[in-house]
Formats: structure tokens, C-alpha cells, sequence
């Protein structure tokens, strides 16, 4: 049985070791929205280009979460976090030297390489380290940290750009790192899945992670046509069907098919699709809209942002205890209806836009949409299967809110005819991204639809997420148990 006291100095650098790495994928995911633009004027980069900035760490990160998981289990969670750190830290450091956006991009798939290793990883060694007694106040400081870092992520994001450049908001995490590797290797203790068995699923991932290549390779390239885009499409849904068939027939799958038979989490995850696609999509352009149509610098747009994420920090846990009290058809209903509203009220951002009168309620009735519904859409996740299965249910729950947020941040340019150079012209910028937030908030409306129709109240003796206060906005909170044996 784990029995490291969190009042215990292991127990303080147990905590401190599990909240720097997860800081590093954490910040990653929030500051670089912010660096966009000065970094397509610094490397000559296209739309497509910035486009694929964000979505070649999404692409691996969402692909491989769950074998990083399974990794961590059988060959030691202290190890392979530790190897997800080192690699994390290494790619960024490619991030930061970049001389053009083709290595850029390279680098950030390797960083979500990195980040699929560490990320599962850090919530499991609390789980396994800290004493019965003492794990459910390590897990809340785990959140509360991680919350208040991804609360001030964009502020010094913006900070960076605007002054030592955007390449430090790579640059950072390796000091964050050369502080994280010898204390984790020193002082936190090592676990595994002793009963863990059998092949990993490999093949799987490898075919999860180039479908969603190829997909969102066609949706980004689709403006310019020609067979590449075309064969790219086709071999993208080729791989999506493999990776169904392989499923299906692996004895021991990365991600079984039977979990959907059940309905409710299904549903679930079909709103949070919906959810994180429109969240996802706001969340890139909103950055880009803030500086480039607004006339904010980058500094501005970050601190622009923080309202949702303090929302999210400050109130997540009250909403998770009100749908535990009313069930999460309500707030999974409502919470959806009100993000939508927060992202037709950004229709009112455009150039000379006032921050108090225009983007602050948008962002404002954005953010209690999202206290609304990310708790009780992670708690009824979980409620909707077995509790052994709580780990494979959240990471799945997770990779696809990752998924939705990449082929959004893919289709929306297309959808709404941005030109390559769109982010360097403010007024076709501004009448693209009008037109993105209502097919945001459609997709948001559709996932309402969802829960209203097919969401119900779990069992009263359903296992509730214990993450509550994360603040992060780009997916749900990872639940920390351990990964399914079947997967590895």
C-alpha cells in the first residue's frame, strides 16, 4: 500500500515533481494560441502553417495518451514520466530554435509525444504514492496548482512574445525540466501495475494517431485542392475504419468497443466532441482575432483570455456538487447553451471593440458555461461504467476532446474561407471569424441537443472524478486511477 504522508517532506516533493511536469504540458497547450501571430511574421508562416503549430502536438498527444498510460503501468509511471519530461523538454527546446515552421511543426509533434508519456503519468503517481488518507488533499493541491497555472499561462505567454520573443515560451520548460528530472528520480517513489499483461496496442495507436494526420492533413490543404488532398482524405478514413477493425479483434484493444455499449457514455462523449470542438476552434481564433482585427499585443490578448480559466478555477467544484445533487442532464444541457451564447456575443469583438462592453461579457458568459458543464461532463464519464474502468473511460474522454479541438482548429479556416494570409488582412480576418463562432455555436447547440435527449442521473454509488478544480480549458480533467490492465 502507498504510504508517503503529504505532511512528509517526500510527500512535498512528491507534490512538487507532479506539478511541474504537468505544468509544462499544461502551459504549452494555453500560451501558444497567444504566440501565433509573431511567430507566422517571424518565420514567414501561412494560415496553414499556424494551423498545423497547434495541431501536430494535438495530433500525438490525442493519438498516444492512452498508451502512454499503458506504458506507465507495466514499465514503471516514475520512469516513464520521467521520459516523457526529458522528451518533452528536448522537443521544446527544438520548438525554441526553430529557423523555420517545417521544424517547428516537427518539433511540436515530438513535444506531444512527450506530453502523452508525462501527462497520464503525473495524476498516476500521486495515486499511486500518497497514503489513502492523505491522496484525495494531494490530488485537490495537484488541481488547485494546475489550475492557478493555467490561469496566469496565458499572461506569460503574452509577457514572453512581447518581450525576450515567442521562442521562450518553448525555452522555458527546459529549466522547468532540468528541476523536475533529478527531484522525481531522487524522491518519488516508483510503481506499476503488478497484474499488467499481455501485447501493447501498438498498431492501434499507430493507426489512431495517422488517421487523424491524414484527416486534418486534407482539411487543412483542402483550399488548394489537387489528388495529395484527395489520396490524404481517403487514406485518413481508410485508417479510421483499420483502426475500428483492429479494435475490434485485438484481445487486449487500446480501446475497447464494448464500453460503448453502454449509452450514457456514449452520449457523453458525442457532447464532448461537440463541446471541445467549439472550444477548441474559439480558443485559436479568439487569439488571433484579439491581436490581429482588435489591435491588442500579445500580452493584452493573453490577460484578455483569463476570465474563463478563473471561472473554471473558482467554481468548477460547486457545479460538480450541484449536479451531483441534480443530476447532469441539467448543467451537460444549459452549460453547452451558454457557451454558445458567450461565442455569439463575441460577433461584437471587431476592430475598435471595447473590452468592458464587448469582450469581457462574452467572455464572462463563456466561462460559466464551462463551470457548468466540464464537471459534471467528467463525473458522469466515469458514473456511466464500472469503476474499474475509470481510467480507460476518462483517457478516452479526454483523447477525444483532443481530437474535436484538432479537427476544429483544422475545418474552421475552411468552413469559413480564410485565405492562407487571412490572419495578415483585419477585415477578412473579422468576417471569417463571425462565421466561425456560429458553427461553434452550432456544434454547441447539437451537443445540448445530445444531453438533453440521451443523458441521465448515473447510479447514486457512481465514481466521482477527483479533479474538480482543474482550470485547464482544452480538455477534461484526466482521472488519475490506474490505466485498464487490458490495456497493456
Amino acid at each position: 500500500m502507498p504510504d508517503v504522508r503529504l505532511a512528509s517532506p517526500q510527500g512535498k516533493w512528491v507534490l512538487l515533481t507532479t506539478v511541474l511536469g504537468s505544468s509544462m504540458a499544461m502551459l504549452d497547450s494555453t500560451v501558444v494560441n497567444v504566440a501565433l501571430p509573431r511567430i507566422g511574421r517571424d518565420l514567414d508562416a501561412n494560415l496553414s502553417a499556424l494551423q498545423w503549430t497547434v495541431n501536430a502536438y494535438m495530433v500525438t498527444l490525442a493519438g498516444l495518451i492512452l498508451l502512454g498510460g499503458a506504458l506507465g503501468d507495466r514499465f514503471g509511471r516514475r520512469k516513464v514520466f520521467v521520459v516523457g519530461v526529458v522528451w518533452f523538454a528536448v522537443a521544446s527546446l527544438l520548438c525554441g530554435i526553430a529557423p523555420n515552421a517545417g521544424v517547428l511543426i516537427a518539433a511540436r509533434a515530438l513535444q506531444g509525444i512527450g506530453g502523452a508519456l508525462l501527462t497520464p503519468g503525473s495524476l498516476a503517481l500521486i495515486q499511486a504514492s500518497f497514503h489513502p488518507d492523505d491522496r484525495g488533499r494531494a490530488v485537490g493541491l495537484w488541481s488547485g496548482f494546475g489550475g492557478i497555472g493555467a490561469a496566469v499561462g496565458p499572461f506569460v505567454g503574452g509577457w514572453l512574445v512581447d518581450g525576450p520573443g515567442w521562442r521562450w515560451v518553448f525555452l522555458l520548460n527546459v529549466p522547468v525540466a532540468l528541476v523536475c528530472v533529478p527531484v522525481a528520480l531522487r524522491h518519488v517513489p516508483e510503481s506499476g501495475d503488478q497484474g499488467a499483461h499481455g501485447r501493447f496496442d501498438v498498431l492501434g495507436a499507430v493507426l489512431g494517431a495517422l488517421a487523424l494526420a491524414l484527416v486534418t492533413y486534407a482539411l487543412i490543404e483542402a483550399g488548394g485542392g489537387g489528388a495529395v488532398v484527395a489520396v490524404s482524405a481517403v487514406a485518413g478514413l481508410a485508417a479510421a475504419v483499420a483502426f475500428v477493425v483492429v479494435e475490434r479483434r485485438r484481445p487486449d484493444p487500446m480501446m475497447p468497443p464494448d464500453i460503448f455499449a453502454s449509452r450514457q457514455f456514449t452520449a457523453v462523449n458525442l457532447v464532448t466532441l461537440c463541446v471541445y470542438a467549439a472550444l477548441g476552434g474559439f480558443f485559436f481564433l479568439a487569439a488571433l482575432q484579439l491581436q490581429v482585427v482588435v489591435g491588442y499585443s500579445a500580452l493584452a490578448a493573453g490577460t484578455a483570455l483569463l476570465p474563463t480559466t478563473v471561472l473554471m478555477l473558482l467554481l468548477s467544484a460547486r457545479s460538480g456538487e450541484l449536479a451531483d445533487r441534480i443530476g447532469p442532464r441539467i448543467p451537460l444541457t444549459v452549460g453547452p447553451l451558454l457557451c454558445a451564447a458567450g461565442m455569439l456575443l463575441m460577433l461584437r469583438v471587431g476592430p475598435g471593440a471595447s473590452y468592458a462592453a464587448d469582450v469581457l461579457p462574452a467572455l464572462l458568459v463563456l466561462g460559466l458555461g464551462m463551470v457548468t458543464l466540464v464537471a459534471p461532463l467528467t463525473a458522469t464519464v466515469l458514473g456511466s461504467v464500472s469503476v474499474v474502468r475509470a481510467g480507460l473511460a476518462s483517457g478516452i474522454n479526454n483523447a477525444a476532446a483532443r481530437a474535436a479541438g484538432l479537427m476544429a482548429v483544422a475545418a474552421l479556416p475552411l468552413l469559413t474561407g480564410m485565405g492562407e494570409e487571412a490572419y495578415q488582412e483585419p477585415a477578412a480576418f473579422d468576417t471569417a471569424f463571425d462565421k466561425a463562432m456560429g458553427w461553434c455555436a452550432g456544434a454547441l447547440v447539437v451537443g445540448a441537443l445530445i444531453a438533453a435527449a440521451v443523458v441521465r442521473r448515473p447510479p447514486p454509488d457512481c465514481k466521482r472524478p477527483e479533479c474538480l478544480r482543474h482550470g485547464g480549458v482544452t480538455a477534461p480533467p484526466l482521472e488519475g486511477e490506474p490505466v485498464r490492465k487490458r490495456l497493456g
